[in-house]
């Protein structure tokens, strides 16, 4: 009966010691799944949650034949893009204007020759890497600076 006694205490260290020293991997995994671009008028803010901006916040530079052309993950514009925002039409800075609603239809002709009267506040410049992430840099011109920002004259 001793010999059993010592056997099972030394099944249960050996046991005991097995568990604490096997090595234990943890896999952490996550991932933010953003969804599709939203479908809005005239764009969306580049910053989550990605509410639909109202008309005047983009610049021309932003829209190709009426349709935007993208900010922040879901951007597709061109390599070295740079456009300018006019962030008036920010709730961060202010707004309290009236927003579109997602899948709302651009009203263009409401808007008529806006490309020429546009005057953003805001130079915004948008990249894509290799990586399919989109990375955005803003450059703050002031306000009421009397400069020219964003008017496009190839019209």
């Amino acid at each position: 009966m001793k010999r059993f006694g010592v056997f099972s205490l030394a099944l249960i260290a050996v046991v005991c010691i097995a568990a604490v020293s096997q090595k234990t991997e943890a896999q952490i995994s996550f991932g933010i799944n953003i969804g599709g671009e939203p479908a809005c008028p005239y764009g969306y803010y580049n910053y989550a949650p990605y509410r639909c901006a109202p008309f005047g916040y983009y610049g021309p530079q932003w829209f190709n034949d009426g349709l935007f052309i993208g900010a922040g993950p879901w951007f597709h514009g061109p390599d070295h893009f740079h456009g300018y925002v006019d962030r008036r039409f920010d709730r961060r800075y202010g707004y309290r204007g009236p927003m579109p609603r997602r899948g709302e239809r651009p009203d263009w002709d409401r808007h008529h020759d806006w490309e020429h009267n546009f005057r953003g506040t805001d130079a915004r410049n948008e990249y894509r890497h290799g990586d399919g992430r989109d990375h955005g840099q803003r450059h703050d011109n002031g306000y009421d600076q009397g400069r020219d920002h964003g008017h496009d004259d190839r019209h």
